[in-house]
C-alpha cells in the first residue's frame, strides 16, 4: 500500500476510536484523492458513511471495494451489515456467507448474520450462529444478547433473561443488552424491573434508538409520574422531536400535538431501514372485476380491534367486493378470530412469514386496497406497506390514531372532528372523511340479559359513580389533579375505574391520597372476559370521565352504546378527540368541554344536577337508536362508497386528493 495512504487511513482510523467522524472523513477523503480505487479506502469511506447511517451510499462504496478486491472478508462482512440495515436481509445472508467463507473465525460475521436470519424469523438458525459466535468468543457481549432476542421471539423468557444477564456481566456497558433485558421483563409485566433496565440503558447511551418512549410508557402503565414532566418536556421539544427517541405509538398519550405526532412519525417509518421503497408498476383493473379489498392485522383476536370490524367484514357487499383477512399476529382460538375466519372469503395465517413475504403474497393475490390495521401500534409491520408494498393503494385505518408519516400509505380513514381542515397538514395520507364518526362499532355486541346490581362488584348503591374503564397508559397526574377537585365538589361520589394492574392500584392511589381523596372513595374493576358482561357492569356507572390526551376509543363507545354518558375535553390530536367524534355524531355537544376548568365544571354539574343528567341520558338513549353512530350497516356502506371512490380515482390516474364521503 502507498506509505501515504496508509498513514492517511491509520488516522482515519485513530479519529474513528474517538468518534470524531468528520476529522476522519477528511482523511479519507485525501486518501480517494490519491488513490480513488484503493480498495481499502473505499472500504473504509463506506464504514464512515455506515456510521452516520447513510446505508445506501456505503453500500455503494463496499461494493466497489469488493470489485477491486473481492476476497476482502471484511468488505464482504460490512456490505451484509449494511443490506440488513437496509432491510435487505437475503442479500445479507449472502455476504455474510462469503464473508465467513473467507474468515470463518471471525465472531462476529456469524452473529450478525444470526441477526439477519432473526430478521427473517428463522429464530432456531438465529440462535445456531449466535452459538457459533459464541463458541469462537465466548466474550461476545452482543451474541449473548443477539440469541436472547431470538429465545425472546420464541417466548421462552427465561432462558432470554439468562442470556441478556451474561452479555451485562461480560460487558456492563453495553447498552443495548440492558434495553433487551428490559423489553422481555416489560412482557412478563415486571414493570419496575423494566424501567430500572431501561433507565440504565438511556443512561449507558442517551441515544438509545426508542428508549426514551418507551421508558415513559412503561412508568406511563403503572402510574409513576414522577419525573415524568422532565421526560415529556424534552419529548416535547421540536428541536428534539426527529431523534428516533421514541416510536410514535407511545407519543400519543405524552404529547397532544398532531404536528410532533407526524414528526415522530416520520422519523420512526423513514428510518434508514426503510428507505428502499420496492416499486412496481400495478396494472389497471378491469371494471369487470371484484374489488379485492386486503384487510392487515396481528390482532385478529381478542382485541378491540377485531371486535370493532368483525360485522363491518360479514356486511361487506360480495357482489362487487371480495374480501381477504391477513393474519399477521400469532395463532389464536379465540371466538372473535373464528367469526372473522367465517365472516370474509379468505383469511390468510400469514404469522411466520417475513414483510416481504406478506407483500408478495398481497401482489400475487392482486389486492387492490391494502389495509393497514395496525399501524404504529405495539404489533406494527409496517415494513409490508412502507418497504415492500403490498398493494397500490395503501389505507391506514381504524388501529392507529394518526399519520404513519410516510408517504407509501395514500389514505387514511378519518372524519371531520377527529381531523378538523386546520391538521390535514399534519398528514402524510390524504384522508377520507365519512359522513360521521370513523369509528366503526358491531351491532352483534350487546350487554348480557343477566341484570347485574352494583352490590354485585363491591359499588354503593346509593352513591354516584364516576368510572373510567380506560388502559393504564392513559391516565396522568393532570387527571388525577381534576379528579381530586370533582370528587371534593361532589360529596357522595366514588370514583371505579380498572384495575390495570396492582402497581397501577398502589401509585394511583397514594396519588388520589396525596390531593385529599381517601382510599375508600376508589374502587377497581377487574377484568371481564365476557363482553356481554362487561357491557353490563358499565352501564351501572353514572358518568365517565376521559382521559387527555389519549381518550376513550373503544371504551367510550361501549359506554355511550350502554346509555352511559362520556364527559370528554377535546383536544388538537386525533387520539384527543375520538371521544368528541363520537358524541358529535350522537349530538351531545354538552357533553364536550374545551378546557380543564370546563371538563372539571360539567362534570359536577352533571352529578349534582339530576334533571339535567336525564335528559342527557334520554337523549343519548334517542340517539343512539335513530342516529348513525350504532348503524353498522350504514357504516359499511360508506366505507365502500369511500374504496370505490378511490379505487375509481386510482384507475383513472387523477392526483389523490381528500376524498369526502356522502350519505
Amino acid at each position: 500500500m502507498n506509505p501515504q495512504i496508509g498513514f492517511l487511513l491509520n488516522k482515519a482510523l485513530e479519529a474513528i476510536r474517538v468518534a470524531n467522524l468528520d476529522s476522519a472523513e477528511l482523511f479519507v477523503k485525501q486518501a480517494l484523492k490519491i488513490q480513488p480505487n484503493n480498495p481499502h479506502t473505499l472500504r473504509l469511506f463506506g464504514v464512515l458513511l455506515a456510521q452516520r447511517e447513510n446505508y445506501l451510499e456505503a453500500k455503494k462504496y463496499f461494493i466497489l471495494s469488493i470489485k477491486r478486491l473481492p476476497k476482502n472478508g471484511l468488505a464482504h462482512s460490512n456490505l451484509g451489515n449494511v443490506l440488513q440495515k437496509l432491510n435487505q436481509n437475503e442479500e445479507s445472508i449472502k455476504s455474510y456467507d462469503l464473508a465467513i467463507r473467507l474468515i470463518p473465525d471471525d465472531y462476529e460475521v456469524w452473529s450478525n448474520k444470526g441477526n439477519a436470519l432473526f430478521a427473517l424469523k428463522q429464530y432456531e438458525d438465529a440462535i445456531a450462529h449466535h452459538n457459533k459466535s459464541i463458541s469462537l468468543n465466548p466474550n461476545y457481549a452482543q451474541a449473548w444478547s443477539n440469541k436472547g432476542n431470538a429465545l425472546f421471539a420464541l417466548k421462552q423468557y427465561e432462558d432470554a433473561i439468562a442470556h441478556h444477564n451474561k452479555s451485562i456481566s461480560l460487558n456492563p456497558n453495553y447498552a443495548q443488552a440492558w434495553w433487551n433485558k428490559g423489553n422481555v421483563l416489560l412482557e412478563l409485566r415486571l414493570y419496575e424491573d423494566a424501567i430500572m433496565h431501561y433507565e440504565q440503558a438511556i443512561n449507558l447511551n442517551p441515544h438509545n434508538r426508542w428508549a426514551l418512549g418507551r421508558l415513559a410508557h412503561a412508568k406511563m402503565i403503572i402510574a409513576d409520574w414522577n419525573g415524568l414532566e422532565r421526560i415529556v418536556a424534552w419529548l416535547g421539544d421540536k428541536h428534539n422531536a426527529d431523534t428516533q427517541a421514541s416510536d410514535p405509538f407511545r407519543i400519543l398519550s405524552l404529547l397532544d400535538s398532531p404536528e410532533l405526532h407526524q414528526i415522530y412519525a416520520r422519523s420512526y417509518i423513514n428510518h434508514p431501514s426503510q428507505n428502499e421503497c420496492v416499486q412496481e408498476q400495478f396494472s389497471r383493473k378491469s371494471q369487470k372485476d371484484k374489488i379485492k379489498i386486503g384487510y392487515f392485522s396481528a390482532d385478529f383476536r381478542n382485541h378491540p380491534v377485531a371486535y370493532l370490524l368483525a360485522e363491518v367484514l360479514e356486511l361487506h357487499n360480495r357482489e362487487e367486493f371480495e374480501i381477504y383477512a391477513f393474519a399477521i399476529g400469532p395463532l389464536s382460538l379465540d371466538p372473535i378470530r373464528k367469526r372473522i375466519k367465517s365472516g370474509v372469503d379468505y383469511f390468510l395465517e400469514i404469522e411466520n412469514k417475513t414483510s416481504k413475504e406478506i407483500a408478495l403474497l398481497s401482489r400475487e393475490l392482486k389486492i387492490d386496497i391494502a389495509v393497514d390495521l395496525g399501524g404504529h401500534t405495539m404489533n406494527d409491520n409496517t415494513e409490508i406497506f412502507a418497504t415492500f408494498r403490498a398493494a397500490p393503494i395503501q389505507v391506514n385505518f381504524l388501529g392507529y390514531p394518526g399519520t404513519m408519516g410516510s408517504d407509501h400509505y395514500e389514505y387514511i380513514i378519518a372524519d371531520r372532528v377527529v381531523i378538523p381542515q386546520i391538521n390535514q397538514q399534519y398528514f402524510n395520507e390524504k384522508i377520507i372523511y365519512l359522513p360521521n364518526s370513523f369509528l366503526v362499532d358491531d351491532s352483534k355486541r350487546v350487554p348480557s340479559e343477566i341484570v347485574l346490581k352494583r352490590g354485585e362488584f363491591g359499588l354503593p348503591e346509593e352513591k354516584f359513580i364516576f368510572c373510567c374503564f380506560n388502559n393504564s397508559y392513559k391516565f396522568n397526574r393532570e387527571f388525577v389533579t381534576s379528579l381530586s377537585r370533582i370528587m371534593k365538589e361532589v360529596d357522595e361520589s366514588i370514583f371505579w375505574v380498572s384495575e390495570n394492574n396492582e402497581l397501577f392500584r398502589v401509585n394511583f392511589l397514594d396519588e388520589l391520597q396525596k390531593q385529599g381523596i381517601h382510599a375508600d372513595r376508589i374502587f377497581f374493576a377487574k377484568r371481564i372476559d365476557s363482553m356481554g358482561e362487561h357491557l353490563s357492569r358499565l352501564a351501572l356507572a353514572d358518568l365517565f370521565l376521559d382521559t387527555n390526551p389519549y381518550n376513550a376509543h373503544t371504551t367510550a363507545l361501549d359506554a355511550l352504546k350502554v346509555g352511559l354518558p362520556v364527559l370528554t375535553m377535546i383536544g388538537e390530536s386525533f387520539p384527543s378527540r375520538v371521544a368528541a367524534s363520537l358524541l358529535n355524531t350522537l349530538d351531545l355537544p354538552e357533553l364536550i368541554t374545551h378546557s380543564r376548568m370546563e371538563f372539571e365544571n360539567q362534570a359536577i354539574k352533571l352529578a349534582n344536577d339530576g334533571v339535567v343528567r336525564q335528559k342527557i341520558k334520554m337523549k343519548l338513549a334517542k340517539n343512539s337508536l335513530i342516529g348513525p353512530l350504532f348503524d353498522t350497516a350504514r357504516y359499511t356502506k360508506n366505507l365502500e362508497s369511500a374504496y370505490r371512490q378511490i379505487l375509481t380515482n386510482y384507475e383513472s390516474s387523477l392526483p389523490e386528493g381528500n376524498i369526502y364521503i356522502a350519505e
